[in-house]
């Protein structure tokens, strides 16, 4: 175990120990050091050791986000002395993060496809989709489900990936942009996102690990909504669920895909 899987996996004082011979305590892989990977997996005291092992953490790096910067929007904001200053955008994304995570609760689906559209409400969706009202059919991928939400519209379908194909939230970003999912049964949660009908990323790992060179908003949030792939898709495109209803049902309408 290397100093960074030891801050993320590991306990203090296996932490201490390695950080003791380390070459250099601070040393990045995939953008990040051993103490800011400390931080996101929630070890404050892996993080103590490392910076007692001499760790920066104000050393700027993952779009921004320092050590002290991630601390600030987790649950020891004072790890490092006075809370580093967060913005007020940064400020408002982690409040209703963490209002979405207590809202949806424990929403994890074996199976959903999501899909979390901004700035479109479901009469633009059935428009966008050329979709027909019908009645719910779990047997028929072109049957999904649909909601009118604060800041958009839910996309869902209880077992099975329609949502997040990539002519779905391609049809439905144009002018706005779209974070979809599939909780595969087989190899897990797979995300991906399209801005103004373009796919621009997929095979995404939604609420895992942030990665290098992310923007800033999918690394807090990444952070915030760890292991949370709902809330995390809900909060990326700004839906605002006042509760779970859109995603474990009833939907406001049934619609029928065309072929």
């Amino acid at each position: 175990m290397d100093l960074h899987d030891a801050a993320d996996y590991g306990n203090a004082e296996a932490v201490a120990a390695l950080a003791a011979t380390a070459p250099d305590v601070d040393e990045l892989a995939e953008g990040r050091t051993p103490l800011w990977r400390a931080v996101f997996a929630g070890k404050p005291d892996n993080a103590r050791a490392l910076v007692a092992a001499g760790a920066d953490p104000h050393r700027p790096m993952m779009s921004g986000w320092s050590p002290a910067r991630l601390a600030a929007a987790g649950p020891t904001p004072d790890l490092f002395g006075p809370p580093a200053t967060l913005s007020d955008h940064e400020s408002a994304l982690l409040t209703e993060s963490t209002r979405l995570r207590s809202v949806l609760g424990e929403t994890y689906l074996l199976g959903l496809g999501l899909a979390c559209v901004a700035g479109i409400d479901v009469a633009e969706t059935t428009r966008r989709l050329h979709a027909t009202p019908c009645t719910r059919d779990d047997n028929d991928l072109a049957v999904v489900g649909a909601s009118d939400v604060p800041g958009g519209t839910v996309l869902t379908q209880p077992m099975g990936y329609r949502p997040q194909q990539q002519d779905v939230h391609e049809r439905l970003s144009p002018g706005t942009f779209c974070y979809a999912l599939y909780e595969n049964p087989k190899s897990g949660t797979q995300g991906s996102l399209s801005r103004n009908g373009v796919l621009v990323a997929a095979d995404l790992f939604p609420a895992g690990e942030a990665m290098e060179n992310e923007p800033s908003d999918q690394v807090l949030l990444a952070y915030t909504c760890r292991h949370d792939a709902i809330a995390y898709a809900c909060a990326l495109t700004g839906l605002r669920l006042p509760d779970a209803r859109p995603i474990t049902g009833p939907p406001d309408v049934w619609l029928r895909l065309p072929n």
